[in-house]
């Protein structure tokens, strides 16, 4: 549970120093294409996202066969509701868990694991996100962001073959970043590891705070400043990634948090007091930490949004029937207008999630497209939309819905677990990047091109013959650019080949994507490098092109289902209903874009921040 350390220059204002380190760990190449950074450049990947990519059967039998053997294991020896009240996992489970294989989903055969598809892996994340969130972090935390997450990636052949099996096996990992006084900004970063004996060994001393795994973890990703380096004349902080085992002198475990929901996860903070570590335990390379944090976040955000699916079908489980026999004047509730608008909404929305998840799954098991950008617009609308359907969930069910499962149990009525849902559901907005966060991180990587040409123009210390080349290259580029994002052709081939209402929704798509193009290109002329402090805007605009691209997975989707003939599915009718939320939800953004109160509620912070309004405090007992 560490708040990701997605800082650059465009996310937020901080010293010169914090920038500097933290936009040079920047993934800056685009080696793949981007369905959601050519999305913001007029360009929709139609290619890509249709048809729908379909597991193949082979890898989904692998799947089914695997969840089959979870789900019976989850039924026999799980209780949800015991690990929420006692705040424990049963070493037997923990056991029972690694027996299965669960904590090598994703590391490869060769090393002692499964060597699950990012599809099936997600599928398995799903089905525990329906069941038990404090299983689901402990699976997910060891995996997405824990030791073999980097170690794959990173990691030399001696490292993986020491400890990717054991992580394989059954070892709890863990990633520790966040520090008691620093979430985002590594240039504050206290842990320290000094060299010793020529380079030989380091000392780590530092304590890091909100370790998820943590507390049990036999093998922790540790990120700690080791010497500065010089370049360009300047110093330059560095940031490295170090494996640390729990068996080492000086390690320490401070802590346990306790949270609001997720009462079963290890969650906590770790000192250390002169760890000594071999050099051989650096990952990758002093001074690449920060950007090893980064990559590992990218490929592991994924995981919330499945989990957030399970989390929302297990809703519809609970409501549909709910809504069929509560009766309420005369008739059952999901036949009153303001339930059934509810319950519509949830479902849309639902398939929605549920068709950009396992469309950014295969996007990463393709492996030819760079999803940084996917990632983090999955994370972002899943997370807040599971959020909604929650809390929905919990209206809908008015008291029942607030009450406990085990007091619903005790008194005769099915325990259905919708509070317990709740509380463990509000963390998806925060971890791993808040939804602020990824807004502002969405934006900086769509913005990327447009800024690399401004950067270049307007940097000073540059000859009059390179500054009039540079010119003459951006106005050669934009001459072709610009023309084309107030034309509309490709959606329009594309609408002939789709039933309605999806065509009338992709071409909406595209239209909608040339204007998103032509603003983030003109607020970049008008705001140029203070683009930085219009965090609304950019806000606004990163949630338009959130709901483009889910309504080109929700149409993609609906369009392979009809194809197959699927009975009675309806999914035409859910792609179009969650397709004019969006559209409500965008037009509602380029509202805001031109009328809003943004200052005046910035200027009343300030002054309430001041100490100039605590007469709205007064009547109270703190």
């Amino acid at each position: 549970m560490n708040p990701t350390p997605d800082s650059h220059p465009l996310l937020r204002s901080g010293s010169p120093e914090a920038l500097e380190v933290t936009e040079a760990a920047r993934q800056t190449e685009w080696h793949y294409p981007s369905v959601v950074a050519d999305l913001f450049m007029g360009r929709v990947r139609t290619d890509i996202i249709f048809p729908y990519p379909e597991q193949n059967p082979q890898d989904r039998q692998i799947g089914d066969t695997f969840i089959a053997e979870l789900s019976a294991f989850l039924k026999s020896s799980v209780d949800p509701d015991e690990i929420d009240r006692t705040g424990e996992i049963p070493a037997t489970v923990i056991e029972g868990l690694a027996r299965l294989g669960c904590f090598g989903m994703k590391i490869p055969k060769a090393y002692g694991g499964l060597e699950m598809s990012q599809t099936n892996y997600n599928r398995v994340i799903a089905l525990l996100g329906s069941f038990c969130g404090s299983t689901t972090v402990w699976l997910s935390a060891h995996q997405s962001i824990g030791a073999p997450q980097p170690l794959m990636l990173f990691g030399t052949e001696q490292q993986k073959r020491q400890f990717l099996p054991r992580l394989a096996a059954g070892t709890i990992s863990a990633f520790a970043l966040t520090e008691p006084e620093v979430g985002s900004d590594p240039a504050n970063m206290m842990t320290t590891a000094t060299p010793i004996e020529d380079g030989q060994y380091y000392l780590l001393s530092g304590e890091k705070l909100w370790c998820t795994n943590g507390p049990v973890a036999e093998v922790v990703i540790v990120m700690a400043r080791t010497p500065s380096v010089t370049i360009g004349g300047k110093e330059r902080k560095q940031i490295t990634a170090f494996i640390v085992e729990r068996s080492m002198p000086g390690f320490e475990v401070v802590h346990r948090c306790d949270f609001m929901g997720l009462k079963g996860i290890q969650n906590g903070v770790l000192r250390f007091h002169n760890v000594r570590i071999p050099k051989s335990h650096i990952l990758w390379g002093l001074g690449l930490g920060l950007k090893l944090a980064l990559t590992t976040l990218n490929a592991g955000r994924i995981a919330i949004p499945a989990a957030s699916v399970g989390t929302a079908k297990r809703c519809l489980q609970i409501i549909r029937p709910w809504a069929q026999q509560r009766q309420q004047w005369g008739k059952p509730i999901g036949r009153h207008q303001a339930i059934a608008v509810q319950i519509a909404e949830i479902a849309a929305t639902t398939f929605a999630m549920d068709a950009m998840v396992w469309l950014v799954s295969s996007l990463v098991d393709r492996k030819t497209i760079d999803i940084r950008l996917e990632a983090a617009m999955a994370k972002l609308f899943c997370s807040e939309a599971c959020w909604r359907i929650v809390d929905a969930t919990v209206q809908i069910r008015g008291g029942r819905g607030y009450e406990t499962a085990p007091s619903l149990r005790a008194r005769g009525e099915p325990p259905e677990p919708v509070e317990r849902m709740m509380r463990d559901a509000r963390i998806n907005r925060i971890i791993e990047g808040t939804s602020e966060i990824m807004r502002l991180f969405i934006a900086r990587e769509a913005l990327d091109a447009h800024l690399r040409i401004l950067a270049s123009l307007l940097k000073q210390r540059q000859s009059l013959a390179h500054r009039l080349q540079t010119t003459w290259g951006a106005g050669l580029h934009y001459a072709v650019w610009y023309p084309q994002q107030w034309c509309s052709w490709k959606g329009i081939s594309l609408a002939h080949r789709l039933p309605e209402p999806l065509a009338r929704h992709m071409q909406f798509v595209e239209q909608t994507s040339h204007k998103l193009a032509r603003t983030l290109f003109h607020s970049a002329l008008r705001y140029q490098m203070r683009l930085a402090d219009q965090q609304q805007l950019l806000a606004r605009l990163v949630d338009v092109g959130s709901y483009l691209f889910v309504m080109m997975a929700a149409c993609s989707k609906a369009q392979a289902m009809l194809s197959q003939n699927v009975s009675d599915s309806s999914p035409e009718q859910l792609a179009d209903v969650f397709c004019r939320l969006a559209r409500r939800q965008i037009a509602q953004a380029w509202k805001g874009m031109a009328h809003n109160d943004d200052h005046q509620s910035y200027q009343l912070t300030q002054n309430f921040l001041d100490g100039k309004m605590t007469w709205l405090e007064t009547g109270i007992l703190a």
